[in-house]
């Protein structure tokens, strides 16, 4: 006999009914307590209506050029951290009594406002003064306190996390014997808090005037593009202070999915945004396309800014705008850092480098009929050269690094490489790179790559234990982060390789071949569509010998990215 028909038909209903009455009582215990524990005594003083001092604290906070702060209907309060800001409550019931009142500013921030966090912030009303270190939020009543209104001045501290937090008072009594509910005010306001380059204490804190100016707050520019030899500047209006860009910026922080505790944290926020500005992984802003075809978007050299690239992304609820390049990742990424309080710059690399297997050179395999192998012998190697590519530099203390690697960094939206799983790039140190100091975080190897890469001829080799020889590498070709030739540049070379087990490898392979015959193809200045051109291949014997040379010369078609597109000729 089943255990069901021992107890009989109706065990199951009765017992779904206990549960019922159970969770029921319950419910109504509980609700019966919190009514308690909430009753709001006639004494106590309900706040009506909150007032943030929109444009005074702006002026003060540098922050006067968003639009936010002269939003007729609705404007809200732009705060940058380390600083103070003044706040005032007027309240419903009474005069504010210091001696009889309980109040209780509550700011929160994100979906689960946490104290041990430092997400949900408690700053009882008590004092006149400050009693707080700088690491800590602090509130004191300001002497414009009157009557019914109360004037506070607000602390925030120099690592407080960046974004939108709001603001909940709570109101009760001193006496609880009068009552120990409390009131709870929900003020609705967006408040915006940024990073501050003017504050010592901040880590994106950048000493000069001029370069505060130039990095953060000016809002148009120039975008370099073209090649070494006739670079061009593509005017940008970066637009950071427009209204659509910080929700946008806040937003692009929300799709990285780091916990908002570690949102105060540049390192952090940089990263995130050099994966949300590109739409690779978690819809992010932009949607990169280099084939030429635009017809269901609007080309990328169309863009002359990012304001309307952020308002297209709005307007279309977040799905990521077609199409962007490496030069419009870049703007962009300047437009929110900058609206964020970090300092940032867009940088262009001519004669680029893109190494996609860490070997920190750019490889070409060819057969021995001279025919270049794409892919490479195991088909994973797509190395290219770009006439340029364009990133970004933003400034900040690297407290996670030994000293000395603060300052600049790179960060790289447009994808590429994916880092941790991701399409994300940096920061990296330019000190790092510069010193060929790999082994730090985060994408040195792939930075240090694009400016210091040795380009690696690789030939069919029936002799070879791999089925290849280095037939020539070209040491002053890839734009370089320390002077062409120089004992630093080979220096910063030869600690990169002691960090990477790929290059070590790639650089072993000498075959005790000497390179005494010396190739040089003669630059042309210029080619005109459709017209016939001759090329110019000076071949010079530096030995007391006679050698035997084969060579092949092809002429192809490349997008500026490297990316192979059409053979015209070979010979």
């Amino acid at each position: 006999m089943s255990h069901s028909n021992r107890l009989g038909s109706n065990h199951a209903n009765w017992v779904n009914g206990l549960r019922s009455d159970f969770s029921r009582e319950f419910a109504n215990r509980r609700e019966e307590e919190e009514l308690k524990e909430n009753l709001v005594g006639p004494l106590v003083n309900n706040v009506d209506r909150v007032h943030w001092y929109i444009k005074d604290n702006a002026k003060l906070h540098h922050t006067i050029k968003f639009d936010q702060i002269h939003d007729s209907s609705s404007p809200k309060p732009v705060f940058r951290r380390g600083q103070t800001f003044y706040v005032a409550m007027r309240f419903r019931d009474r005069d504010f009594d210091l001696d009889t009142d309980r109040i209780i500013l509550n700011f929160r921030f994100g979906p689960k406002p946490s104290v041990a966090k430092d997400t949900l912030i408690v700053l009882p009303i008590i004092n006149k003064k400050f009693t707080k270190t700088k690491d800590e939020w602090d509130v004191r009543i300001d002497p414009g306190t009157r009557a019914k209104d109360l004037v506070l001045q607000v602390f925030i501290p120099a690592t407080a996390p960046v974004g939108i937090w709001r603001l909940n008072i709570r109101s009760g009594l001193k006496d609880r014997s009068q009552g120990a509910g409390m009131a709870v005010y929900k003020d609705e306001t967006d408040v915006f808090i940024l990073f501050n380059p003017w504050c010592k204490e901040d880590l994106v804190y950048l000493e000069d005037d001029k370069d505060r100016e130039e990095y953060v707050m000016n809002d148009k520019g120039k975008v370099y593009v073209g090649s070494f030899r006739k670079p061009r500047g593509r005017p940008w209006a970066f637009g950071q202070f427009e209204d659509v860009v910080l929700p946008v910026a806040c937003y692009v922080l929300e799709l990285s999915k780091y916990p908002h505790s570690e949102r105060g944290n540049p390192v952090k926020v940089v990263r995130a945004i050099s994966g949300g500005v590109n739409d690779i992984d978690d819809e992010g802003i932009l949607v990169g396309r280099w084939d030429g075809e635009y017809g269901d978007g609007i080309a990328p050299f169309k863009w002359t800014g990012s304001v309307r690239i952020l308002e297209e992304y709005l307007k279309g609820g977040f799905r990521p705008v077609k199409y962007g390049q490496c030069w419009v990742f870049s703007a962009v990424t300047t437009t929110i850092c900058r609206a964020l309080g970090i300092p940032c710059r867009s940088v262009t690399n001519y004669v680029s480098a893109h190494d996609t297997n860490s070997s920190l050179t750019i490889d070409k395999f060819f057969s021995k009929a001279g025919d270049e192998i794409e892919g490479g012998p195991d088909g994973e190697n797509w190395d290219s050269i770009w006439n340029f590519h364009v990133w970004n530099d933003v400034w900040m203390a690297r407290p996670d690094l030994p000293p000395g690697y603060g300052g600049w960094q790179a960060i790289d939206a447009t994808p590429q490489e994916e880092s941790e799983n991701k399409m994300q790039c940096g920061p990296a140190s330019l000190e790092a790179v510069r010193r060929g100091d790999i082994g730090l975080g985060f994408d040195c190897p792939f930075v240090f790559a694009e400016v210091n890469a040795d380009v690696m001829h690789w030939g069919e080799d029936d002799e070879s234990d791999w089925g290849y020889k280095r037939m020539k590498m070209i040491q002053f070709h890839i734009g370089r982060s320390n002077p062409e030739g120089s004992a630093a540049e080979r220096l910063a070379i030869h600690n990169a390789i002691r960090g990477s087990k790929r290059a070590q490898i790639y650089y072993e392979y000498q075959e005790n071949v000497k390179e005494d015959v010396k190739f040089d193809l003669i630059e042309l200045e210029s080619i005109f569509v459709g017209e016939p051109f001759k090329v110019k291949v000076v071949i010079r014997n530096e030995s007391d010998e006679p050698r035997t040379v084969s060579a092949a010369l092809t002429a192809k078609s490349i997008y500026y990215t490297g990316v192979h597109h059409f053979n015209h000729q070979k010979s």
